[in-house]
């Protein structure tokens, strides 16, 4: 067994101070918090790198715009894909639960849907098609996600099942103090390390257009849905199917399948342009 390195989730209190004669309490920044700020350097820098080559879509000076609408689709798309896709009951019972984001929750899915609507408009800006806007996107993506799940990690959520395993460690926060596998590290290392070099790989060279952001779909669909049968369901949900599938499985299927179609119009289409 191994053991949890117990670091605190806040990374910098601030405290109370006194100003004007009234008593002010900071809000504390959480290594949550600053993972989001981590990912989007690290997608800024890495699009610094890629713009401007022969077979991506933006310019160097289009890079910023393009991370900042991106920052604002995650966070909005994250925070409503979380009450609508994992807390609907709560969000019927009290609408304003979904702006006190403080309290935490944010999906991925609804973050990936949020981030669609934003480049779906700073495309229509910057006059870039979509799909060759989403290809320079996604290979920037799996750095952010690999820091989420380090955050994750950090503050003791979304941990894994029970196991025997000597990968298995007891997360001090965990009431039931159970040997669980540490899936947040399993998914930053799939979904953060691996995906970057499939991706980075892919899209280093010239491919038919969206075949990048279909790639994308596919492989983080297919990581998802394996490291789910490690990681805890949500205890208010449990599992969704056959008392087997987890809400993020079922939410990571469709990903799959239309990356597949995807895959398949690109190249289709690029053979067919080729012929002509």
């Amino acid at each position: 067994m191994l053991t949890y390195p117990e670091i605190d989730p806040v990374a910098i209190s601030l405290g109370t101070h006194t100003i004007f004669g009234k008593t002010i309490a900071l809000p504390d920044i959480h290594w949550y918090g600053l993972m989001y700020l981590c990912g989007f350097a690290a997608a800024w820098l890495l699009g610094l790198y890629r713009a401007g080559k022969s077979y991506t879509a933006l310019k160097k000076a289009q890079v910023e715009d393009m991370i900042f609408y991106g920052a604002l689709g995650l966070v909005i798309g994250g925070r409503v894909g979380y009450v609508f896709f994992y807390n609907f009951g709560d969000f019927v019972e009290d609408p304003i639960w979904l702006f006190r984001v403080w309290e935490g929750g944010m999906s991925f899915h609804g973050g990936m849907l949020g981030v669609l609507v934003a480049m779906l408009v700073y495309a229509r800006k910057v006059q870039v098609n979509f799909l060759d806007l989403m290809d320079f996107l996604v290979p920037l993506a799996p750095i952010g996600l690999g820091f989420g799940r380090i955050g994750n990690f950090i503050g003791q959520e979304l941990w894994g099942r029970e196991t025997t395993a000597t990968i298995g460690m007891i997360f001090p926060k965990d009431p039931d103090a159970l040997i669980r596998h540490p899936s947040q590290l399993y998914q930053a290392s799939l979904e953060g390390l691996l995906l970057f070099i499939l991706l980075f790989w892919y899209s280093s060279k010239p491919r038919p257009r969206a075949s990048v952001g279909a790639l994308f779909l596919i492989l983080y669909g297919c990581f998802r849905f394996i490291v789910e049968f490690y990681r805890q369901p949500d205890a208010h949900i449990g599992f969704d199917l056959f008392e087997f599938f987890t809400r993020g499985q079922l939410l990571s299927l469709p990903m799959i399948f239309v990356g597949g179609l995807i895959m398949f119009w690109s190249y289709h289409r690029a053979a067919r342009q080729a012929k002509v």
